[in-house]
C-alpha cells in the first residue's frame, strides 16, 4: 500500500480544467513564425532550377531543397513563389496539381499566384523572379 495519499476527485477535476488551457497557450505559441521557427522566404539570391522542359505548361513544379515552385501558364510563362508557408515557416512539401499544401497545419496555396486557398495561412507566398536562360530556370528575389 502506498504511503502517499491519493488525489481528491476535485484536485484531478481542477487539473484536467486546467490542462486544455496550457495547452492552447503553448499551441498558439507554436503556430507563431516566431517560436521556434525561423521563417524564411526562400532564396536569398539567384539559384538554377535546372531544365525549363521540367515545369509542364499550365503545371507546377516544387522544388523542395530550393524552397521555390514555379508554374507555367499555357502560354509558357513563368511565375515562382517561396515554397515557405507564411503561417509558420514551414518547407511545404507537397505539391498535388497546382496546390501546395503545408504538412504543419494544412495551409494550402495556389502554385500559380501564391494566394492562400485554405487558412490557417492568411498571407500569400513571397513571389520571386523567375527566368529562362539557355533553357534553364534561375529564380530568386524580385529585383
Amino acid at each position: 500500500m502506498s504511503a502517499r495519499p491519493s488525489a481528491s476527485r476535485r484536485t484531478v477535476l481542477r487539473g484536467a480544467a486546467a490542462a486544455p488551457v496550457a495547452g492552447l497557450g503553448l499551441g498558439l505559441a507554436a503556430c507563431s513564425p516566431g517560436a521556434g521557427a525561423s521563417p524564411s522566404s526562400g532564396p536569398t539570391g539567384p539559384v538554377d532550377l535546372g531544365a525549363a522542359s521540367e515545369v509542364p505548361k499550365g503545371g507546377a513544379r516544387l522544388y523542395r531543397e530550393q524552397k521555390v515552385v514555379v508554374s507555367r501558364a499555357r502560354d509558357g510563362s513563368y511565375g515562382a513563389f517561396s515554397s515557405v508557408c507564411t503561417h509558420a515557416g514551414c518547407p511545404i512539401d507537397r505539391l498535388e496539381g497546382t496546390e501546395l499544401v503545408c504538412p504543419c497545419h494544412g495551409s494550402r496555396f495556389d502554385a500559380t499566384t501564391g494566394e492562400v486557398r485554405q487558412e490557417p495561412a492568411t498571407v500569400p507566398l513571397t513571389k520571386l523572379s523567375v527566368t529562362e536562360r539557355d533553357g534553364r530556370l534561375v529564380a530568386g528575389p524580385e529585383a
